[in-house]
């Protein structure tokens, strides 16, 4: 099996194990939560109704990665 390949797979389950556990943390403040691996870090999207949820989420994810984040989740 070709390496890249299985790095894709371990990536995307690493992503879907993140979402799931932010999810939980922050208990339905962030609707649509979606990372993005790219190369210069983490992207955050999805939709939250505050600022303040916008911020619980960006440190959510700061205590389960190192990578470098971009918070694009919009505040409606």
């Amino acid at each position: 099996m070709d390496a890249r390949f299985v790095n894709q797979l371990e990536t995307n389950d690493l992503l879907e194990r993140i979402e799931e556990d932010m999810r939980r943390r922050l208990a339905g403040r962030v609707r649509d939560l979606r990372l993005i691996l790219r190369d210069d870090g983490l992207v955050m999207r999805g939709c939250v109704r505050t600022y303040y949820s916008k911020q619980l989420a960006q440190h959510a994810i700061m205590e389960l990665t190192k990578l470098p984040i971009r918070n694009e989740i919009e505040v409606t």
